[in-house]
């Protein structure tokens, strides 16, 4: 699949979802703090959601974010994944996330973010009801945990790990690209 093609089948995943759920786009708009306008956008595929948008839609609808890869690529092994057959997700805020796991239905779930400079996840704190962890393969990560004013910055071969529904939010602060690899339970 392009960009776009990956970015339809977010959309549709996510328009499904909600109207499973039986919320109007005023209602899901509302409890994520974001106006109808930009989530019919979304919905469309016409805008791209930032991280805290799409975590608090998945938090909001009742689903791991790791739901929004299920569009899964045919693959030649089940338990092996190659860079042709991942789902890729393309935020607003400059982040790319590629789902690197070659199944999500096993204990943990493992993506690799690719950060341009200057990226962030958004505005809002991260709520995410998964334990999760990351190791920072290239640039810099910039993390804000709880109401901290200064984030803790993360070089390459560091990593961190986060309890269940930990407030928090990230970035690359920096001129240079990022890549990190995330870890979800």
């Amino acid at each position: 699949m392009d960009m776009q093609e990956e970015i339809e089948g977010l959309a549709i995943l996510i328009r499904d979802l909600r109207k499973h759920k039986n919320l109007t786009l005023g209602e899901l708009a509302a409890r994520i703090g974001r106006s109808v306008g930009f989530l019919s956008q979304v919905e469309r595929g016409l805008s791209k959601p930032t991280v805290a948008d799409l975590t608090a839609i998945s938090e909001t609808l009742g689903v791991s974010t790791t739901y929004f890869y299920s569009l899964e690529k045919p693959r030649a092994l089940p338990w092996v994944t190659r860079p042709g057959e991942r789902r890729t997700l393309y935020y607003a805020g400059g982040i790319t996330d590629v789902l690197a796991s070659p199944s999500m239905s096993a204990g943990f779930s493992m993506l690799e973010s690719h950060l341009a400079p200057g990226a962030t996840s958004g505005e809002g704190h991260l709520n995410d009801s998964s334990e999760q962890g990351g190791f920072v393969l290239e640039g810099q990560l910039s993390i804000w945990l709880d109401d901290q004013p200064e984030p803790v910055t993360l070089g390459p071969n560091d990593s961190f790990q986060l309890p269940p529904h930990s407030q928090f939010r990230y970035a690359n602060l920096t001129d240079q690209p990022a890549r990190v690899l995330w870890v979800f339970r």
